[in-house]
């Protein structure tokens, strides 16, 4: 697959059309934009958290209609743990949703886009792009 796993803050930078989105839209030109399941979710928390109306949320299920949505599978389970396990070993550990994020990127064999560089220090393997400082 010729594509690229978008983390969820570039998700959010590109649905608010926030001024670091503009970084972002040149690397999805060409490739499928693939999320993990666990950015749907994290979406979801905010939008509960943060009391969105129907129709904002409406909004955010068509975005997101234009990535491709990983769902968790065995396989998939079974690389977030060595991923999570890797890094923590490594001295690095990786948040829980961070590691779905690398996990789908390698289990994709496809780079990471991130503004988080730093989140994904401590996991081997992994094409991290990001134009964070």
């Amino acid at each position: 697959m010729d594509g690229l796993v978008v983390d969820t803050d570039v998700v959010s930078f590109l649905f608010k059309n926030h001024p670091l989105a503009r970084l972002y839209v040149p690397y999805l030109v060409g490739v499928t934009p693939i999320v993990s399941f666990m950015t749907v979710a994290e979406l979801d928390r905010w939008a509960l958290l943060h009391r969105w109306g129907p129709a904002r949320r409406a909004r955010m299920a068509q975005y997101l209609r234009r990535f491709v949505v990983q769902p968790g599978d065995r396989a998939l389970c079974a690389l977030w743990a060595d991923t999570s396990v890797n890094a923590t070993r490594a001295g690095r550990p990786i948040g829980v949703a961070d590691a779905w994020h690398a996990a789908t990127a390698l289990y994709h064999g496809v780079p990471l886009l991130t503004h988080n560089r730093r989140d994904y220090a401590g996991v081997d393997g992994l094409t991290v792009i990001s134009e964070a400082p």
